[in-house]
């Protein structure tokens, strides 16, 4: 999409035209956590409006994870206009349509004919009669449209290189720094443009379409909800803040007992409640619940954490309550590894529900012992791009293949468990079991140690590498060594490693840590220099 192209009314005009009745959703609370909460997420809302479908299955995970195309965008603005219908059942000469229609199937080729058919809908493509449809849209691109959806025209109040600052100082850009953005960002950019306020009214656009008759008067409940969103920074990862930015925490000795924190405790760590809340998309509803202190007071849990404010945080953004005692942390989400406390064991780690993790004494560096039985009485632990906490590493929690392929997440080279005895978040039943498994504390555990490898070289000459398949241990070093006139070097196909260009007589070296097959290449001659390195 070019400068030009990007003043499209893509989104939103259809947005707020098949805005509809949003309703609550009931969510449990974790275990012990109490009892139920009104939660509903960003994706409920934009399912409920009928504008993103999914794929199938619905809005599935695998799904939401796709970046959004210019095509997608385009079929979302044809679904909320009502024409996609009319638009799929359009059929045109191909020389009548864009000449890169063929890169789609025959009814997203319908789709682009009635496009170009009619131009008065915005999508006249990106020029030389392309669409460019299976290229992704940007953050930028979207609240371009959302600006000018509430009065905020291009060059008139902001210019395109300012549009993402424009956007926050509208009220707007929950999802700005998604890159690339996908659908999940799409479905709460989807029920975030409802909440906007309308330049000139000091009404939000749900309530002047709800004015014009255009969305149910009912679609305002929903956004009436108290919300959480994500906040960020570079030391901490992503993480939970309420509606006005405040950063949320959760307390490590909640763990075993979730009202540990009593008196002055609560002075300094007040507790988060909302009895309605609506949470960001690709947040599970189920993760939420509300905890009856024994007080009688409520709180808001998340996955079993009671969730509490800092004392010390004076401003939207402050995160002074982070590691705190190294008890108190902010809420990374939606994936990461918790620190528990528990008297006689200390601190532990567990993953991002409270259940405590094991390691196990017969593995070796990141590989594992268990299997069979003992893995059926020890599952293992795995979640994908798990955030550490802060004091730790987050190198240290890396993702290791079993033998039987599956993954496993291991810290400081030792594989993750659970117990499958520990019924409820806090138990640590698991504890010194025959005396070869173990809690694991984060700050003090040395970790397993890593094998030593050993060294091994590789010639180019004649414009081939020397071993073209060449078996190492983890940790072991390759040198590559150019004998050619020809510069060369050894690049891996899937990234992970790549020497510089060597001249004649020089050398580069690399390591490999994690078993698996490399395959490489020279990059200047692809097609005839291959090589392979399996690593056990």
């Amino acid at each position: 999409m070019n400068l030009k192209s990007k003043t499209h009314h893509w989104m939103l005009a259809g947005i707020v035209a098949a805005a509809a009745v949003l309703p609550a959703a009931q969510a449990s609370a974790d275990g012990a956590a109490g009892t139920a909460a009104q939660v509903v997420s960003d994706t409920d809302l934009a399912a409920e409006l009928g504008i993103l479908q999914g794929e199938g299955s619905g809005l599935t995970d695998a799904y939401l994870s796709k970046p959004t195309t210019r095509l997608q965008a385009a079929i979302l603005y044809l679904r909320m206009k009502g024409l996609e219908g009319e638009a799929a059942a359009f059929s045109m000469p191909d020389r009548e349509t864009f000449s890169d229609a063929v890169l789609v199937w025959p009814e997203g080729r319908n789709i682009l004919a009635y496009l170009k058919h009619h131009p008065e809908l915005g999508w006249t493509g990106i020029g030389g009669g392309k669409f460019d449809p299976l290229s992704g849209i940007t953050s930028e691109q979207v609240y371009k449209v959302m600006l000018e959806a509430v009065g905020y025209k291009q060059d008139q109040y902001f210019t395109y290189d300012k549009v993402l600052e424009a956007a926050r100082l509208a009220g707007l850009g929950k999802e700005a720094a998604a890159k690339p953005f996908r659908n999940v960002n799409m479905a709460s950019v989807l029920v975030e443009s409802l909440s906007a306020k309308v330049k000139g009214t000091g009404k939000t656009l749900a309530e002047v379409l709800t004015e014009k008759r255009v969305i149910k008067p009912d679609a305002l409940r929903a956004l009436s909800y108290d919300f959480l969103s994500y906040a960020a920074k570079p030391e901490l990862g992503t993480y939970l803040a309420d509606s006005k930015g405040r950063t949320l925490y959760y307390f490590s000795k909640d763990s075993a007992n979730l009202n540990s924190c009593q008196g002055k405790c609560l002075e300094n760590w007040p507790v988060y409640y909302s009895e309605k809340l609506k949470v960001p998309a690709g947040l599970k509803k189920e993760d939420f619940g509300t905890l009856t202190r024994a007080d009688g007071t409520k709180q808001t849990t998340y996955k079993g954490w009671p969730l509490y404010y800092y004392i010390g945080d004076k401003a939207p953004g402050d995160t002074f309550g982070e590691a705190v005692n190294k008890i108190w942390y902010v809420v990374e989400a939606p994936s990461f590894a918790a620190i528990g406390q528990k008297e006689g064991i200390g601190l532990y780690l567990t993953d991002s529900y409270g259940r405590t993790l094991y390691t196990f004494d017969k593995d070796s560096y990141e590989k594992s012992a268990c299997s069979g039985t003992c893995e059926t009485n020890w599952p293992v632990y795995y979640e994908e791009a798990v955030q550490a906490p802060t004091g730790t590493d987050q190198a240290d929690f890396t993702t290791m293949t079993r033998a039987d392929g599956s993954k496993q997440t291991a810290y400081k080279g030792a594989p993750l468990y659970r117990f499958s005895k520990d019924g409820n978040r806090g138990d640590t039943l698991g504890q010194n079991v025959n005396n070869i498994w173990h809690a694991v504390d984060p700050f003090s555990f040395a970790g397993t140690a890593k094998p030593a490898g050993k060294s091994y070289q590789v010639d180019i000459s004649g414009f081939a590498f020397g071993i073209p398949e060449l078996t190492v241990e983890a940790g072991s070093t390759v040198t590559f060594t150019n004998l050619d006139s020809v510069r060369h070097n050894a690049a891996a196909v899937d990234g992970s490693f790549a020497t510089p260009l060597l001249s004649k007589g020089e050398s580069a070296t690399i390591q490999l840590d994690k078993p698996g097959v490399y395959d490489y290449v020279c990059e200047p001659h692809k097609s005839s220099m291959k090589g392979r390195i399996i690593v056990k």
